[in-house]
């Protein structure tokens, strides 16, 4: 059965019953500050409590491992367009121990493409176009690694600016607490 029903009998009640209200601000980060990180479920409203941050404060960018795998992609996209279009004016990269894209099995992955119905096929496709399924899918063997390669790739872009300082985190996924992996002060 899906979820959908009950989402949306809640969202009717929260909207007839105000509770938006509490949450209420602009398009524009208060904190001024874009934050990239993982899309672990334990880090929904953790990260948000652990760094102190309230509704309006940070843009969020999530995805898996808050990995950066191309420098034009929807990510970075994102990350440029809260520095240039929303204000912000400085980056955080969060990874987080534990996290699924360490070590990623990017093969077992492609299995369970076909095992779910995808056609070999249209795997063979996109590697003939040029895109190399176990780049696509790799991990990375340590949750520093991938905070560090997000954090250089975004620092090295030729569209990002070299007065934007990017810091580097790691989040334990249980407690909140932060080790810095790189501070990136520039003023």
């Amino acid at each position: 059965m899906s979820i959908i029903p009950s989402l949306l009998e809640f969202n009717k009640k929260f909207v007839e019953e105000k509770q938006y209200e509490a949450y209420l601000t602009d398009k524009f980060p208060d904190k001024k500050v874009a934050v990239l990180t993982c899309m672990d479920t334990r880090l929904v409203e953790l990260i948000v409590k652990a760094l102190g941050f309230k509704n309006g404060d940070a843009k969020f960018i999530k995805n898996a491992g808050a990995i950066l795998t191309q420098p034009f992609g929807s990510a970075m996209r994102s990350i440029l367009v809260a520095v240039y279009e929303l204000g912000a004016r400085e980056v955080l990269v969060v990874g987080h121990h534990g996290c699924g894209m360490t070590n990623l099995d990017a093969k077992g992955m492609i299995n369970k493409f076909t095992e779910r119905g995808i056609d070999p096929l249209a795997i063979e496709t996109l590697e003939n176009a040029g895109i190399r399924m176990e780049k696509f899918l790799r991990g990375f063997e340590s949750s520093e690694e991938g905070v560090m390669h997000s954090v250089r790739m975004i620092r090295k872009h030729p569209l990002f600016p070299k007065d934007i300082p990017v810091h580097g985190f790691i989040m334990d996924p249980e407690t909140g607490a932060l080790e810095v992996m790189v501070l990136d002060y520039r003023e």
